[in-house]
């Protein structure tokens, strides 16, 4: 989903194009934006046949954008992506390796803060999720490569969470004591300047 992401939103979507994992449908709503972001999708929807884009008349935020991208979807699996990150040439592919080899219902990975060296999660990563859950979410939403069907017994993202729904899900998916791993190795480029969660963090 993106909203007035013009600046970010080309390399953002190549990212995805350009994975070593090829079998990838790619969906891409514009959220009632007012710079050239639908342009810019038309663009690669025109060049791509697995790009397919979709148009919001109004703003309806993240949380309802997701759930509408996730009802067009026809995949067996989910991979989260948002329109000012990269993710790593070879994201999926090991997404997907390491959730088939261990019988994963979700995965997600770590990942570099943009213009910095940082990782995260850095010293969280070490304590148990069930126990930090309380606290933060520690996961990094863009990173998100889960089952279509455990999102869907989850009754996809919950609506009544317009800015935090990444942790709302979170929260269930260990609560519920899903089968999951966080890769180590960063395979995603995360922005922290003007999103969501640093313009709307209380």
């Amino acid at each position: 989903s993106t909203y007035n992401n013009n600046s970010t939103l080309s390399d953002s979507i190549e990212s995805i194009l350009n994975q070593t994992y090829k079998k990838i449908e790619l969906l891409i709503v514009d959220d009632g934006s007012s710079d050239n972001s639908f342009e810019i999708m038309k663009g690669y929807n025109k060049d791509y046949k697995n790009c397919l884009i979709f148009k919001n008349e109004k703003n309806i935020g993240l949380t309802k954008s997701l759930n509408f991208l996730i009802s067009k979807s026809n995949g067996e699996y989910i991979a989260r992506q948002d329109a000012d990150d990269i993710s790593y040439l070879n994201r999926i592919e090991i997404q997907k390796q390491i959730v088939e080899k261990y019988n994963l219902d979700f995965c997600s990975t770590r990942a570099i803060i943009r213009n910095t060296n940082k990782v995260i999660p850095n010293l969280s990563y070490f304590i148990p999720n069930k126990l930090l859950i309380n606290f933060k979410n520690p996961f990094i939403h863009g990173t998100l490569f889960i089952k279509s069907e455990v999102l869907i017994s989850l009754g996809l993202y919950d609506e009544d969470f317009y800015y935090a729904q990444d942790y709302k899900l979170m929260s269930d998916l260990i609560r519920k004591q899903y089968n999951y791993k966080m890769i180590k190795k960063p395979l995603y480029e995360l922005n922290m300047e003007n999103n969501i969660s640093s313009e709307f963090r209380k």
